[in-house]
């Protein structure tokens, strides 16, 4: 392998083994790290960048300097690392997706908008500028090529770490240069080569799913957004029955358990958001189970379907891909039928479509009310 190649590098173990691995076989490694304007502690976007760059601007990288968190990454590897200002993308993408979701009164997945804007978009397009050919990540998931050149997204081998539902949402164009040197890989195997080849990861534990929210509850930290609005409303049970008040919709999701705070003789779980009238409305654990959802805004790896196909639907990371129909409604949208009932579907949510170990495509859970 002689060619170029930029690793989004985060300064943890994954990212730091899928940039070894690639030197090892003879790539070109550029390291691009970057600023969201989220982290903790030192505020280096606005003391290396000064005010946030327009959302669509492709901003200059820079070397990382040496009291920056990352410069070790470099010197460990024997690479130049440089930060990108990605902190006005990011905002806009991101995080205003993430606000916009929560205030429709929906659970957002924010993952399924930062890999295709952010990682495989802005990061992308900088890192070609820099010479680069492809784009790789530490993400646990597999590509496959066909001899013509088209290319397949697949389950990383470690079933407990696969992240192909969090690239679901990549086209088809982006993942024709896109690496992922650990799908073939256990995470315990990555650990005990990272540790055999003398790396040191910067950050400690897995990423989080909500990368910007690390000193606050979601609640507190959607609060504090400009423009973001709530109040408290009704508790109501499947009935119509009015049992409680809420604090605001925006501190629930569908299926949750904890904070509704309302005395039965059994425990009360969500099972639907109102916004439209402030209501949440509450049941008990058999009512929380659904066979069937609308999903829009989709996103095609392979060919979109003409008609009626099974596939495997996994409706949020943790959940267990289940069997199901996928049949076209539209241009661009499906309904998805499971074979047996499903806890929890989530308006907002990713669902992502599997043919075996193969992603086809995915799209966000529609409200009820859409359907």
């Amino acid at each position: 392998m002689t060619r170029t190649i930029a690793i989004a590098l985060s300064g943890g173990i994954d990212s730091l083994v899928t940039a070894h691995l690639l030197q090892a076989k003879g790539a070109r490694i550029i390291g691009l790290h970057f600023i969201t304007g989220y982290e903790t502690g030192t505020d280096w976007g606005r003391a290396l960048f000064g005010e946030a760059a327009h959302p669509e601007a492709t901003p200059p990288p820079i070397d990382a300097p040496a009291a920056h968190p990352m410069h070790p990454i470099g010197n460990q590897l024997g690479i130049p690392v440089k930060l990108i200002d990605c902190r006005g993308a990011f905002r806009h993408h991101v995080v205003a997706y993430f606000t916009g979701t929560y205030q429709a009164g929906q659970t957002p997945n924010p993952c399924m908008v930062c890999n295709p804007l952010i990682k495989f978009g802005l990061l992308r397009r900088i890192a070609r500028t820099m010479g680069a050919e492809a784009m790789a990540t530490g993400h646990y998931a597999r590509i496959r090529q066909d001899t013509d050149g088209s290319r397949h997204l697949l389950k990383g081998r470690d079933q407990s770490k696969d992240q192909s539902y969090f690239l679901a949402f990549l086209t088809r164009n982006q993942l024709q240069d896109a690496y992922f040197p650990l799908g073939d890989m256990h995470k315990k195997d990555v650990v005990a080569l990272g540790r055999a080849s003398g790396l040191q990861p910067v950050t400690s534990g897995e990423s989080q799913d909500v990368c910007f929210i690390r000193e606050s509850t979601y609640g507190e930290f959607l609060a504090n957004q400009k423009k973001f609005t709530f109040r408290p409303g009704p508790i109501e049970d499947v009935t119509g029955a009015i049992i409680g008040r809420h604090p605001g919709l925006h501190r629930f999701t569908v299926g949750q358990r904890r904070g509704i705070n309302v005395p039965a003789a059994e425990p009360y779980y969500v099972v639907r958001l109102d916004p439209a009238n402030n209501r949440l409305v509450v049941g008990f654990k058999q009512e929380v189970f659904e066979r069937r959802c609308t999903v829009g805004n989709l996103n095609w790896i392979q060919p979109r379907p003409a008609k009626s196909i099974p596939v495997a639907a996994r409706l949020r990371y943790r959940h267990q891909a289940a069997a199901a129909t996928l049949t076209p409604l539209d241009a661009s949208t499906v309904r998805i039928e499971f074979d047996t009932p499903q806890e929890a579907i989530t308006p907002g949510q990713a669902a992502v479509f599997y043919r075996e170990e193969e992603v086809i495509g995915g799209g966000f859970i529609k409200p009820p009310a859409e359907e």
